[in-house]
Order: C-alpha cells, then structure tokens, then sequence
C-alpha cells in the first residue's frame, strides 16, 4: 500500500472527472462540426467552460482552454496584446524569485526584459522592491507586467495579493497571478478586480492531466495568440479542443467548489503532523512556517540528510512524497524556492502534500516511518 501525499504534484484523478472524461470519449466527431456528434461535444466544452468560470468568479467567455498552466504562461507573458483592434505593449515583466519555472522562463519577453523580485526568509514577496521597479518603470516602452504565484507550489506560503495588486494598480500596470496551487484550496474570485488574469491547472484539483486554461477578468485586453491557425477559443488559442480532457476540468472545478470549505479544515491535520515531525527530529525546519499557509502543505528539511534520499527511503517504505517540486522532469538538486529564501546549505527539503482522502492515519504511519529511517542515516 503506497500513501499517497504529493498532491501539489498531481492530485488523483477525481471519480466525477474519469466519468465525465469516458463520457465525452464515447462521442466520435469534432467540437467544431456542426452535425449532431459536433454539438454534443460543443455541448460539453461549454457546459466545462461555465464550471470553471464559476470556480474563478468570471464569465464563461473569459476562460480559454490550454493544454496547462505552462501554456498559459507562454501566451500570458508576452510584450504583445490587443486591446480592440488596437495594439498594446508591456514594455518590462516583473516576476518573483520563488516563482514556478513557467514564469521564471519569461515567456516571450527578451530575458533582458524580465526582472525578479526577491523574497524575505518567509517566502513572501518583497513590496517595497516591488514598488520601486515599479516606480522606477520607463512607460515609454509600455506598460508593466507583473507575474507572480499566489500559491508557492513547493511551500505552500499565500502571497499577498491583495498588496500585490494595490501596487501593481498604482503603477498602472497588469497582473497575472498562478492560481495553480491556490485554486480549490483558498478562494479564487476574478470578479474582486484582484488580478487581470489568472493561470489554471486541471490535475491539480483532480481533473485530467494535460489540461490547463487561461481565466480573464475581462476580454477587452488580450495576449496576442501564442497558437495560431483554425481559430478555435475566439481566437485566443487555434487548435481542435480536447472535449475529454476539458470535460473532466470541469467536473474537478464543480468538485473544488463543493470541497474548498473542507479543505480549509486540513490545517488541524498538518498543524498535528508538524508537532509530530518536530518529536521524530528535534531540528527538522518547517519551511514558510512563520507565513499564511493552505492547509495541505509541509516542506521541510532535515539537516544533515539530503532530502532526495530521504525521499527514496520513504519511497521503499510506501510512501510517495517529493524533494522539491516536480515541475522539472528528473530534476535534482538544491530548490530555487529555498535558495530565493536564503535557506543555506543543499540538504534540500521534502514536500508533503495531501487531500481531503488524506486522514490522520497517512500522516501518523509517515511520522512512524520518518523515526527510523532519520535514526538510521545519521547513525551512518
């Protein structure tokens, strides 16, 4: 029996979604046809598109579906927008230093128009540099553009956007948040006028991997189109939609909206499980621990041991939790998050992850595991 706590990573498939996705795969055709197979699966993309508006506080045709939220970034994070049939700039992109590695790429900005705004040792996002760039912005080349996560993916510490955009906003710039860790978990709610755009993630709230959308506050300002061809999404992403995959995001988004006030109620559970972390190892250190936290995350470092093998350790006693983020594929090595912190040293840390499916039972058998295992790599 393996326990599964890495649902930052990719949150088990959701019943509703694997039913909604086999249902719209029983259906030959296309979205785009007009014949009768065409309209039912046109049926589900909208009825798909309406639950994730819901889930983000927009309207409908404020959502356009990618294959992810990296997707999302590479068409959000561009110097060139439409506003009408009139053009618009972003003459800088301003990023956070703990940011996902989507957004640290800097989309189609030239890397020397992409600056990073660095972190205290809490995770949270320095303001008063924020301010400063911000003020110190040249709006003759365009407007500013700033990119951050809500959600830190690898901590779990909630920036705080309310700041974040009365900063942005009296500098007269653009907002776009990665909602992907904070959908589902916290409230997420477009029509608050917090941000302009949002990135979203289907598998992180249990929908179907390999799915992803871009939610607006508004259609009035748009990035112009990293896709383009057949003109599917209004225009804003070309290419057949993939009803399946869309359809189980929108079952994982009506999921999230029942589930988002028990989730809150996890805190108690890693509250519980960081007392008990702390008796297996005296020294351990709680990443992010001194900042607002969602509910299901512990990313923490045992000094002394590197976490990728403890990781493997934990992995041969039935537990799948992970060293960092798995935002890379096989990557290993010191995380940018902790390094963004100041954190020292390059024991690197592990991520616990979990669910509502998760109980007291997961955690408690991974404390008992983590005892031993600490004892032997230190005694060796």
């Amino acid at each position: 029996m393996t326990h599964y706590l890495d649902h930052n990573a990719s949150a088990p498939l959701l019943e509703a979604a694997r039913e909604a996705v086999l249902a719209a795969m029983e259906i030959e055709g296309n979205p785009s046809s007009v014949h009768r197979n065409g309209r039912a699966l046109r049926a589900m993309v909208q009825k798909a598109r309406r639950q994730v508006a819901g889930l983000v506080g927009t309207a409908p045709d404020h959502i356009v579906f990618t294959s992810g939220a990296t997707e999302a970034a590479a068409t959000l994070l561009t110097p060139h927008w439409s506003m009408g049939r009139s053009s618009l700039t972003m003459g800088h992109l301003y990023v956070c230093a703990a940011d996902h590695p989507c957004l640290l790429a800097g989309g189609r900005f030239l890397p020397e128009a992409v600056t990073r705004i660095g972190v205290g040792p809490d995770g949270l996002l320095d303001l008063e540099t924020l301010k400063g760039r911000l003020a110190a912005h040249d709006k003759a080349a365009g407007l500013p553009l700033v990119a951050v996560h809500w959600v830190n993916n690898e901590t779990g510490v909630i920036q705080p956007v309310e700041e974040i955009s009365a900063v942005v906003r009296g500098a007269g710039g653009i907002l776009v948040l990665d909602a992907v860790q904070a959908l589902g978990r916290i409230p997420v709610d477009l029509s608050t006028g917090l941000a302009d755009f949002l990135m979203l993630s289907s598998h992180k709230i249990g929908g179907p991997k390999g799915m992803g959308a871009i939610a607006g506050a508004s259609d009035l300002m748009m990035p112009l189109p990293l896709i383009a061809g057949g003109g599917q999404e209004r225009g804003h992403r070309s290419g057949t939609e993939s009803p399946a995959l869309i359809a189980g995001f929108g079952a994982a988004a009506d999921a999230a909206v029942a589930g988002l006030n028990g989730f809150s109620e996890l805190a108690p559970l890693r509250d519980r499980f960081e007392t008990e972390l702390r008796r297996a190892a005296a020294d351990v250190v709680v990443h992010g621990f001194a900042a607002p936290r969602v509910a299901n995350t512990v990313f923490f470092t045992v000094p002394g041991i590197k976490a990728e093998t403890l990781a493997i350790g934990l992995d041969l006693a039935g537990f799948a939790v992970s060293s960092g983020s798995a935002c890379s594929s096989g990557k290993v090595g010191k995380s940018h998050v902790l390094e963004a912190m100041g954190v020292e040293g390059d024991d690197g840390a592990i991520r616990v992850s979990f669910g509502l499916g998760t109980g007291w039972a997961d955690l408690s058998a991974l404390v008992d595991a983590l005892t031993p295992l600490i004892g032997r790599m230190r005694a060796a």
